[in-house]
């Protein structure tokens, strides 16, 4: 599947933990996609496998009715078996080169950046974009480091793939990553988070567009 950058304007990254209980993670990643998030990636670190696998054809198949990349975060060997669109990787899961020989040339692969070094190494070794973050203070990963704007600048300058910022975006702090270089941002809460989930998506939108074409 080929990567055009104005899929990554709005990425959305699932956790069930902000389900109620009259709602699915398949119901309100729908609920994001009729919103407009322009990607979606599947991110479960508790689940046992075969219910992971099922929910992922499901997932992937609803993201395909809306013509929006899904990718599976760290789970290389779910992500090939279930033909995922791609995979997301860490600094501390799997190396980049070792997963692009895994997925194959055609699969998309993200990956984690936090230094200039990472970054540049990652598309050497094949990645196709980067998440670069936290770049706000963030309560999904507490072990996750706050990247200055200034190095999200630095790594957008040094790399020819498209950079998307993530950690602790939300709504109002969306404009302040104007002019940094990424084409879009990641997000849990500020979408997954959020009452009405549709409508949050749609105004996320519109921000991060707005913050994108802002030189």
């Amino acid at each position: 599947m080929r990567l055009d950058k104005k899929d990554l304007l709005l990425y959305a990254v699932t956790d069930r933990h902000w389900l109620t209980e009259d709602e699915t993670l398949y119901s309100v990643v729908e609920k994001a996609l009729k919103g407009g998030a322009t990607f979606m990636q599947l991110r479960e670190k508790k689940l046992e496998e075969a219910k992971f696998m099922e929910e992922a054809k499901e997932i992937k198949a609803l993201c395909a009715q809306y013509d929006v990349p899904f990718v599976i975060n760290d789970n290389v060997d779910l992500a090939v078996s279930m033909d995922a669109d791609g995979v997301h990787v860490g600094q501390s899961d799997m190396a980049a080169g070792d997963v692009r020989a895994k997925i194959g040339p055609d699969k998309i692969l993200g990956v984690s950046a936090h230094t200039v070094e990472q970054a540049k190494l990652a598309e050497a070794q094949g990645a196709d974009y980067l998440g670069v973050g936290a770049v706000f203070p963030t309560g999904s990963k507490d072990d996750a480091d706050e990247v200055r704007h200034e190095t999200l600048k630095a790594i957008c300058q040094s790399v020819n793939i498209p950079v998307i910022a993530i950690g602790g975006i939300t709504e109002e702090n969306t404009p302040r990553l104007s002019g940094s270089g990424i084409c879009g941002i990641a997000v849990i809460s500020a979408i997954f988070g959020q009452q009405d989930i549709e409508e949050a998506t749609r105004v996320l939108k519109k921000v991060t567009k707005e913050m994108v074409e802002k030189k």
